[in-house]
């Protein structure tokens, strides 16, 4: 029954997908680039979601425009991953504003996630495994306490790519680590939980 918001929702797949797993009553989904937008619109009217996704063409620190403080449930987030100066920009503007953080962007987003969140919401991060404990300690700057982790491994013999972690507004310190989440068998197929997560049949 959740109220929840998509910072950088893309083509919208993250609410379509977990709207067919049964999670979240209402998405307000934000998108800052024209066309991922304007393809997100379609595949909620193609999906017939109209009713339970808003489709918002903004950036994240304009939420204040949309939404009221200390209303939405949960947040989920998949940043751009590379921070200022630490990888080439891509000539791609699309790309590179999905790919790349500008100096303020993750204090923008956990800034705004603080203001929008109810007490003791909760706010989905995906970001990449070898900068966790960077982030980790972003989001205690801005009191969204990481309580539980899960790591992504591509497969059981590669290291760890990618970490999954939800925190909560005001919440005391306590970290729950998850079992691992693993791509791809050895045959190089999906795993199982992968293919229930995309809703891939077997």
């Amino acid at each position: 029954n959740d109220i929840v918001c998509d910072f950088g929702t893309g083509n919208g797949i993250l609410p379509i997908l977990l709207i067919g797993r049964g999670k979240g009553a209402f998405f307000h989904a934000f998108e800052i680039i024209g066309d991922s937008a304007e393809l997100a619109q379609r595949n909620v009217v193609l999906n017939q979601l109209d009713n339970r996704i808003r489709v918002i063409h903004d950036d994240v620190s304009e939420a204040s425009k949309y939404l009221s403080s200390g209303s939405i449930d949960s947040i989920i987030c998949n940043p751009p991953y590379s921070r200022p100066a630490s990888a080439m920009v891509s000539p791609n503007t699309k790309k590179s504003i999905a790919r790349n953080q500008k100096s303020d962007t993750l204090d923008i987003m956990f800034r705004t996630a603080f203001t929008l969140l109810k007490g003791k919401g909760k706010f989905f991060l995906v970001y990449p495994a070898p900068q966790m404990l960077f982030i980790m300690k972003k989001l205690q700057d801005y009191h969204l306490e990481p309580k539980r982790f899960r790591l992504v491994y591509p497969s059981t013999h590669k290291p760890a790519n990618l970490v999954l972690i939800e925190s909560v507004k005001d919440a005391k310190q306590m970290l729950h680590p998850m079992p691992p989440l693993i791509i791809y068998e050895e045959n190089v197929l999906l795993t199982s939980e992968l293919k229930s997560v995309y809703h891939i049949s077997e």
